[in-house]
């Protein structure tokens, strides 16, 4: 019993407590950072012999079948101009890219774990507004950037809105899952023991959530930085994305052959990133 008199909810521990612990959201993704990875020499010897073997087989495959540059690119001649124009003509691309990216995953992502935080503790706020986060989910926001571009002109703004709207409800629906999945019994023994809600949410809740706070940072990430090339690409700018068009339009496709390359590499950097920070902060999941 608190101070006001009234009685603390305790939680039951039955059936319904147990799916409880255990649900998880439609976009749960957790089994991403827990994927095996090789562990010995052979094994990483072996994933690079069949990364060369893949390069040069599609090169041989392109040479031999006499397809021309313009049509697809050799691998060779992708990896020469991403070598020897990488400092003129790729460089700057890329950094603007990050940056737009950069802005928008930050306050996209801030925003959705605040969000996730609110409405773990106040369930009536999810109700409110969970219409418009599943239509954020599932609408493309590379869609609003004509939009976005009247209201705001034609800088880096409205590409940094649209990777907001993109990585932020991914963020939050999979920290609300985490949250979720707190321990009952563990949060009504902080309870009893004069824990506020605020010391629960910092002691329990954040730490037995960081699996699922990893997991919704590297799929906003990856989507946001899909929202940040497919925005450049409709909304100009001279990013990575702008690139790719200027290139195909002029049928230098060796050039956007590397274009292409720098922003795979982007997206596996990022998967990477997330994958060794969840092995050292939310490897005890597994």
């Amino acid at each position: 019993m608190d101070s006001q008199g009234q009685l603390e909810e305790i939680p039951s521990y039955g059936d319904d407590a147990a799916k409880h612990a255990g649900a998880s959201s439609p976009v749960d993704m957790s089994s991403l950072t827990s994927m095996p990875s090789a562990r010995t020499a052979r094994e990483v010897l072996t994933i690079l012999g069949v990364a060369v073997g893949v390069f040069f087989g599609l090169e041989a495959l392109v040479v031999l079948s006499g397809i021309p540059d313009f049509v697809f690119p050799r691998p060779t001649a992708v990896v020469v101009t991403l070598v020897s124009d990488f400092t003129t003509l790729y460089f700057p691309p890329l950094y603007e890219t990050l940056l737009s990216f950069g802005a928008g995953f930050l306050i996209g992502s801030t925003i959705g774990l605040f969000l996730a935080a609110v409405i773990t503790q106040r369930p009536f706020v999810e109700k409110i507004i969970a219409p418009y986060i599943i239509v954020m989910v599932t609408t493309p926001m590379i869609a609003l950037v004509p939009f976005l571009m009247l209201q705001f002109g034609f800088g880096m703004t409205p590409r940094i809105i649209a990777v907001a709207l993109a990585s932020g409800p991914m963020v939050m629906i999979n920290a609300a899952t985490g949250f979720r999945r707190s321990d009952s019994a563990m949060i009504a023994l902080a309870r009893s023991y004069g824990a506020s809600t605020f010391q629960i949410f910092r002691r329990i809740r954040f730490p037995l959530a960081m699996p699922m706070v990893v997991v919704g940072y590297m799929v906003g990430s990856i989507f946001g930085l899909l929202t940040a090339v497919g925005a450049e690409m409709v909304g100009g700018g001279m990013g990575l994305g702008n690139r790719l068009v200027y290139f195909s339009s002029l049928v230098r496709i060796p050039q956007f052959g590397a274009t292409l390359v720098i922003v795979s590499a982007l997206g596996v950097s990022l998967y990477v990133l997330f994958f060794l920070i969840g092995k050292r902060w939310a490897s005890w999941e597994s």
